[in-house]
């Protein structure tokens, strides 16, 4: 016998991770498309996003005493963690990739690790190994929220669950509809003869690495707002579900990774209300090894073709 409202709010739980990986997917998916290179410095990217947030939040007055209205709060939120975040993909690009784009592909990937390693205890040594709270019950009414019948989600949920699915609406809108996004689309299938066209692929990789660094970035603060908690090695974890949701997606297809993204998002929940959470994390990289072994395109991406 089904028990529908541990069910119904392990859905809902799901919902809320898998919108967290499916922006983070998407980070490693739009960089992967654009130059074949796997971003693992992406989770830690999202961890900096969640400090700047933290940052604005203190900034404007702490989550017991804003000096702003809490909306403008999170917007401010948002918006600085974002721009941050883009500004930091746009310096790693400059200085860690680019001089490595025609290097083997062994050396980026390298390269990224070591990135990754550096921003890591950057975070450490500037601000320490102490967990800092968002003190999310402080800043938005735990109460408030949707409570009918089975269904509860409580306001954050929704604010997690809404602005992740606002910023998939507005990527696939960028993608397929601006000219941006068709240089984009042009520049994943071919860079050379994209720059044979007039593109300016250098222009266009710095914009790819900016947005996709700015979804990290508010996934960071949604993280923060979700869980509450920061610190300098939850982009680890993170990153490594968000890559797992974009291999599972299809890597390279953008509708793959938020796919992949809510997919995880479920199979962690329901793994650790129906199981148990110490196997959570076992069933979701299980997952990455089946899809890797039965289907590695994923279930949305296309195999390579061969250049001859």
């Amino acid at each position: 016998m089904i028990d529908w409202n541990v069910f119904v709010q392990l859905t809902v739980n799901g919902l809320t991770l898998g919108s967290l990986y499916a922006l983070i997917a998407l980070g490693y998916t739009m960089v992967y498309g654009i130059l074949k290179l796997l971003n693992f410095a992406h989770g830690d990217v999202y961890m900096i996003g969640a400090f700047i947030g933290y940052g604005v939040l203190q900034a404007l007055g702490g989550p017991l005493d804003p000096s702003v209205p809490v909306a403008l709060l999170i917007v401010a939120m948002f918006a600085v963690a974002m721009l941050g975040a883009g500004g930091l993909g746009v310096a790693i690009e400059r200085f860690a990739y680019r001089p490595l784009r025609n290097a083997p592909r062994i050396a980026p990937l390298i390269s990224a690790l070591g990135v990754s390693f550096f921003l890591q205890n950057s975070a450490l040594l500037l601000f320490s190994a102490n967990f800092r709270s968002y003190e999310t019950f402080s800043l938005i009414d735990p109460i408030k929220g949707i409570h009918e019948g089975v269904l509860n989600i409580s306001l954050v949920r929704i604010l997690v669950i809404v602005t992740a699915v606002a910023l998939m609406v507005l990527l696939t809108f960028l993608v397929r509809r601006t000219q941006l996004g068709k240089a984009m689309r042009a520049t994943s299938f071919d860079r050379e003869a994209a720059a044979m066209m007039g593109i300016d692929v250098d222009r266009v990789i710095v914009a790819t690495f900016f947005i996709s660094s700015a979804l990290a970035g508010a996934a960071g603060v949604m993280s923060g707002l979700l869980f509450s908690q920061v610190y300098h090695f939850m982009g680890f974890t993170a990153g490594l579900k968000g890559f797992t949701a974009a291999v599972v997606g299809g890597i390279g297809s953008i509708p793959g990774a938020m796919f992949g993204g809510i997919l995880i998002g479920l199979a962690e929940a329901y793994s650790a209300g129906y199981l148990s959470s110490v196997y959570q994390d076992l069933i979701v990289f299980s997952i990455l090894i089946a899809f890797m072994l039965a289907r590695p395109t994923g279930l949305f991406g296309a195999r390579a073709l061969q250049k001859v």
